[in-house]
């Protein structure tokens, strides 16, 4: 269960982070770095692709030793922080080395295995009961902030601006 719970967060994250890592790839002194990627044979791409995983291990037997010597706040955070560094590199660097890692024929037998099990995945956790009951909660509770918000036409711009007004009126001597 934790483990799904893992899998599910990094997926969560992986669309965000890499969108974060990618503005973070377009900074001038790192554009030349992500060309050099870019135009990296096979073998390089799949090295590098195994880096962020490989060069994180120490960082987590660090965390595990912080849980084992009864500093688990500190712990977990090192953990947390770890795997949303790695999660960005991660997706970074498959999105800049994809096309020839998928040129790589056992690595693109396997990508497409993964994604037809997470396709599967993904089926049977929309099918469930409990996916469709948070799903169903989760848009009740957007229409109520809708409505709460004005309907979308600016409601709370217009209360923010009426009590600025109303502040600058009583602050007047």
């Amino acid at each position: 269960m934790l483990a799904a719970i893992v899998l599910l967060a990094e997926e969560w994250l992986w669309d965000d982070l890499a969108r974060l890592a990618a503005a973070i790839g377009r900074l001038p002194p790192l554009r030349w770095i992500e060309g050099a990627v870019r135009a990296l044979p096979a073998w390089a791409a799949l090295t590098l692709f195994a880096l962020p995983s490989l060069l994180l291990i120490p960082v987590k037997i660090a965390a595990l030793w912080l849980l084992a010597h009864g500093h688990a706040a500190s712990g977990v955070g090192v953990l947390i922080a770890a795997k949303v560094v790695g999660t960005a590199l991660l997706a970074r660097i498959y999105a800049l080395t994809q096309p020839t890692l998928l040129g790589v024929w056992w690595f693109a037998w396997l990508h497409a295995r993964v994604v037809a099990f997470k396709a599967r995945v993904h089926g049977v956790i929309h099918a469930s009961a409990v996916y469709q009951a948070v799903r169903a909660a989760g848009q009740r509770l957007r229409a109520r902030a809708r409505a709460l918000a004005g309907g979308g036409d600016g409601g709370w711009r217009r209360r923010w601006a009426a009590a600025l007004r109303f502040s600058r009126r009583r602050a007047r001597p």
